[in-house]
């Protein structure tokens, strides 16, 4: 029996030992998930914090309950580590680390670029690589495919098999989870994606194989393209119907009522999350080096990049028409957190709408019951503890993020003036003089 059918048979009878590098928003869930199925699963994270609360049975991650892990723990399905050197013992590695924009706007391939170099020392004859992480297409090619073969003289496709899969965890969902959400899987060559698809079926309801880890790159980003475009665009209405006097909630609800033709996206304060602000934006990258510009990408980034301080715009004439000026005024921002009932902050707008107000001259507070502290750059800033006693005192708030635990009636009627970014109030907001909506 060759090698490819060694391996096939050890991921179908669940004897492969499986390792997740990147044990965060995406690693966690994906190792909870081929744990559950029945495999062996080593996380290998640099943060020993994390992997000590693993090994204690403690999720730090919300999507995955503490007694799925604690359970999974203690039945020696799942365990972390920092010691890339358990990879030798291993047959099947998930990369699930970020992919994060630099300062410049380049995309930071460094995290990628480190999991494959701690991988490349172990790497051996009968394992299966599968890159999760968001990039632009050609990357597993170019640089994980290199860094496993080069030195260890092992052959993709013959007896190592590398593939893409891109990530499509949503935080914060219950219906559609790491497991029911269908996987779009390609490998550097036929027989890569063919294993690949082996291992991800033992754990996953539905695979998608496709003919190359460039198809597969390249399905991810067109679709956070697509939100981010059509996202870019109802914030641009948003902006259009503010000069208009018109209600942009009114006229997206009312065209969301016609069943064809029609997909319904809502404006708000800015883009947030690892995926749709940042993937698009990789992409447009890559086009560059090849003389080609993503104008439709880099318009919609211009204008969901402008709307913090199109909020700030609001804020200010709000007050003014309270007498009112912003500079020196108690704002609070409620909700820090990039979308609904969850405690992630990365890319949140949020950050901007802070920090803008608070160059402003303002002095800003905020709650998030799921974030209690913001650490961005070079300052700090804690969730006040009693929202409705800051709602009370604030001139002004700003909701940010609409999460449910809030109470909006009792909010609209203790505050003195809001801000409403996401129509949290509702029609309860529509005809109330101390609120303004985007």
């Amino acid at each position: 029996m060759d090698i490819a059918n060694q391996l096939i048979d050890k991921l179908k009878n669940k004897t492969a030992r499986v390792a997740v590098l990147g044990m965060g928003y995406v690693g966690l869930p994906f190792a909870a998930v081929f744990a559950e199925a029945g495999f062996e699963v080593t996380g290998i994270d640099p943060i020993e914090e994390k992997m000590n609360l693993l090994n204690d049975g403690e999720s730090y991650i919300m999507d995955v309950p503490t007694e799925t892990v604690n359970r999974l723990v203690k039945a020696g399905k799942l365990k972390g580590t920092t010691d890339y050197s358990v990879l030798k013992d291993v047959d099947a590695v998930a990369i699930c680390v970020p992919t994060p924009l630099r300062q410049t706007g380049d995309p930071d391939l460094s995290f990628i670029v480190n999991a494959a170099e701690g991988l490349a020392p172990y790497v051996h004859a009968g394992m299966v690589v599968v890159l999760e992480s968001s990039t632009y297409p050609g990357t597993t090619r170019e640089l994980v495919l290199p860094a496993l073969t080069e030195k260890s003289g092992l052959v993709a496709g013959e007896n190592l098999f590398i593939a893409f899969s891109p990530e499509r965890v949503d935080p914060g969902r219950e219906d559609w989870t790491t497991k029911n959400t269908p996987k779009v899987i390609g490998g550097i060559t036929e027989k890569c994606t063919e294993v690949s698809a082996v291992w991800y079926s033992q754990a996953l309801d539905r695979v998608v194989p496709v003919s190359s880890t460039e198809v597969a790159e390249m399905t991810k980003l067109l679709e956070n393209t697509f939100r981010m475009i059509n996202i870019g665009f109802v914030n641009e209405l948003a902006l259009m119907c503010d000069r208009l006097g018109v209600d942009v909630w009114e006229v997206i609800d009312a065209a969301a009522t016609k069943p064809f033709g029609f997909m319904k996206f809502s404006p708000g304060p800015g883009l947030g999350g690892h995926c749709i602000p940042i993937d698009p934006l990789y992409l447009s990258w890559k086009l560059h080096s090849l003389n080609y510009t993503a104008r439709f990408i880099e318009l919609a980034s211009e204008i969901n990049t402008g709307m913090p301080r199109f909020v700030i715009t609001k804020v200010q004439d709000a007050l003014n028409d309270h007498q009112k000026s912003l500079k020196g005024s108690d704002v609070l921002v409620l909700g820090a957190a990039y979308k609904p009932d969850i405690d992630d902050l990365r890319e949140s707008p949020a950050i901007d709408v802070i920090r803008l107000l608070q160059q402003k001259g303002a002095r800003v507070s905020y709650h998030d019951p799921y974030i209690p502290k913001i650490t961005h750059e070079d300052w700090k800033i804690e969730s006040v503890q009693d929202v409705m006693k800051a709602v009370r005192s604030a001139d002004c708030v700003v909701i940010v993020t609409n999460h449910k635990v809030y109470d909006y009636p009792a909010i609209l009627k203790e505050s003195n003036l809001i801000v409403d970014t996401r129509n949290a109030l509702g029609k309860a907001g529509t005809k109330n003089q101390k609120v303004v909506r985007l």
